[in-house]
């Protein structure tokens, strides 16, 4: 049995620009962290006692005889790709699905941690980002960015940039002292909306025209607020107030970025003494994050008394593997090399999926990724 643990994330800033279309022109990055909010992913070989011979259980349950049968895209795009069968999968979550922090990347970077070491393999954080990118984007064809698999896997405050050469991770170095500040003065409410990602995504792409202008401002609020958390001289409380001028240009970029009841609730906590704040994920429901000054945390939290209110601290592991017990089930045989899917075969796996060699260093990635 394999457990592995995987945070949530969310992003302050950038967001938008992390879509391949962009960030091949123009350059990309996010301002983003984890949190100690996580999903669960529970694998185990199934036993070959029923009538089935993989079982699933989400906010479904599914148990099929044939990989093929399996509803999920996800999971079942998965288990090809790493050649999986005759399991049982169970998913957990702190947190509701489709709410904007980063769910679903953060189940396809928990599920594949999984099945790698199921296999006695071990994946590292790069390559399970990698690989959730190329699952989500490519095998399941679902519109979105790349930010939330980069998050979830390598975990931690950082400033993740792109470009046409793939993508880089840089930790933010700020002291212990001020990410405590920057953390205590940030609050987060659940609007109960939820939404797919993907559909939001779509919906804002067709319906946004030309938000390039929108998308490079900001692309460089990036640098105002990376500056702003790691100048030790700087008014942390800049960071608030720069989280208020990235909403005001977010909502300016697709028609499902935000609804007339998130606008209300949003001016609502700025009018309690809120200096900053906005919704986050791709828009149209979920969570909506405000930076708080101490002595407005009160007013700010009765104004949002009739939301849900989710206290979180920071967290800088990303995703792990929590318990590792293979046992001796004996596996079906693989597949060959010379299948469309096909086991793990370390750099050739890369070569064959991604396209691209694995650097020497993990955390540059010379991602180039099939259309």
């Amino acid at each position: 049995m394999i457990i592995t643990k995987t945070p949530f994330r969310m992003s302050f800033f950038g967001g938008g620009t992390d879509m391949k279309d962009f960030f091949e022109k123009y350059g990309g990055a996010v301002l983003s962290t984890t949190f100690d909010k996580y999903c669960y992913v529970n694998v185990r070989h199934l036993p070959r006692f029923f009538d089935y011979s993989t079982e699933l259980c989400y906010s479904q349950i599914e148990r099929v005889t044939d990989v093929e049968q399996i509803k999920h895209p996800a999971i079942r795009n998965a288990m090809k790709m790493l050649d999986m069968h005759e399991i049982r999968l169970t998913y957990e979550s702190d947190l509701p699905a489709r709410s904007g922090l980063g769910t679903s990347s953060s189940f396809a970077v928990g599920m594949l941690n999984a099945f790698h070491a199921l296999k006695g393999k071990y994946a590292d954080k790069a390559r399970l980002a990698d690989e959730a990118i190329y699952l989500e984007r490519t095998l399941c064809n679902e519109a979105g960015g790349w930010q939330d698999q980069i998050a979830s896997s390598f975990g931690g405050l950082n400033r993740i940039s792109f470009n046409a050469n793939g993508y880089e991770v840089r930790p933010v170095i700020i002291s212990p002292e001020r990410k405590r500040h920057l953390n205590d003065n940030l609050a987060m409410f659940f609007t109960g909306f939820t939404r797919f990602s993907s559909e939001v995504q779509e919906a804002n792409a067709k319906g946004r025209g030309d938000k390039t202008a929108q998308l490079k401002e900001m692309l460089a609020l990036v640098d105002e607020a990376e500056n702003v958390l790691i100048d030790k001289y700087a008014n942390l409380d800049d960071f608030g107030r720069l989280l208020d001028y990235t909403w005001k240009l977010k909502r300016q970029t697709g028609s499902a970025v935000t609804t007339d009841s998130i606008d209300a609730l949003y001016s609502k906590g700025i009018e309690a003494g809120a200096l900053g704040g906005k919704l986050l994920g791709a828009g149209g429901g979920g969570f909506l994050l405000f930076y708080v000054q101490p002595e407005r945390r009160k007013s700010v939290m009765e104004a949002m008394k009739d939301l849900l209110y989710v206290p979180f601290e920071f967290e800088n592991e990303g995703t792990r593997v929590v318990y590792y017990s293979t046992g001796s089930y004996p596996p079906v045989e693989e597949k060959s090399e010379s299948s469309h899917y096909v086991r793990w075969t370390g750099d050739a796996y890369l070569r064959t999926f991604l396209g691209y060699p694995q650097t020497a260093d993990s955390n540059l990635r010379q991602a180039r990724f099939r259309a």
